[in-house]
């Protein structure tokens, strides 16, 4: 059976990407939960989807700024160790405000095999690779991004559920571990699964449940 994991927590049942909503999705059986993560003008990573909050890039507010809502990823950690949790970096390459190595620290105070880190960036990602942070996982949504996997060194692959056929998984299945995007209908989700996929990201917890 592939991991079960929630798209920003039960967003249908809790604002997304907060402590409920993640908490939710554990309660209604779900493996654990996949999650975004920023940096602040002060260093802290912080869990939230956009890059701006009301009009106002993340990067240029510390945490004190954000609302209550908004956890910190250490926060996260500390409430659920034994969750299966994805993290996603949000990057805008080329350029790098030390996300990577804040996340690296991080996590090294945390160390757990039920936490792999992915992005869509892939300077990211071999900024992550250098800092010794792994597994990571490579995001897309067009298929020529799988071109990059070899050169990146990760261990996983995070398409957009559609990309995916029972010939392309079994083609990739030697040398990655997929996780499947955003699977929010159970007979989609059911043939994933039959196919081999590792792991499948849901807004509605009751499709993968």
């Amino acid at each position: 059976m592939p991991l079960r994991l929630g798209h920003r927590g039960a967003p249908k049942r809790a604002r997304e990407n907060t402590l409920e909503s993640f908490r939710k999705a554990l309660e209604a059986g779900l493996d654990g939960f996949e999650l975004d993560v920023h940096l602040t003008r002060d260093g802290v990573l912080v869990v939230f989807h956009d890059f701006a909050l009301e009009g106002v890039p993340l990067a240029s507010l510390t945490r004190r700024e954000l609302p209550a809502y908004v956890p910190t990823l250490e926060e996260v950690l500390e409430a659920f160790p034994g969750a299966w949790i994805n993290v996603e970096l949000k990057s805008l390459p080329p350029e790098t405000d030390g996300r990577e190595e804040a996340l690296a620290g991080l996590l090294a105070r945390y160390p757990s095999e039920r936490i792999w880190v992915s992005s869509f960036d892939p300077l990211a990602l071999v900024r992550l690779r250098r800092l010794g942070v792994g597994p990571l996982g490579l995001l897309y949504q067009r298929p020529e991004a799988e071109a990059l996997a070899p050169c990146l060194g990760v261990e996983w692959l995070h398409p957009e559920a559609s990309l995916l056929t029972e010939e392309r998984v079994k083609a990739l299945k030697g040398r990655y571990r997929i996780l499947a995007w955003t699977v929010n209908a159970r007979p989609r989700a059911e043939a994933l699964a039959a196919w081999g996929v590792d792991a499948l990201v849901s807004d509605l917890p009751e499709v993968l449940v």
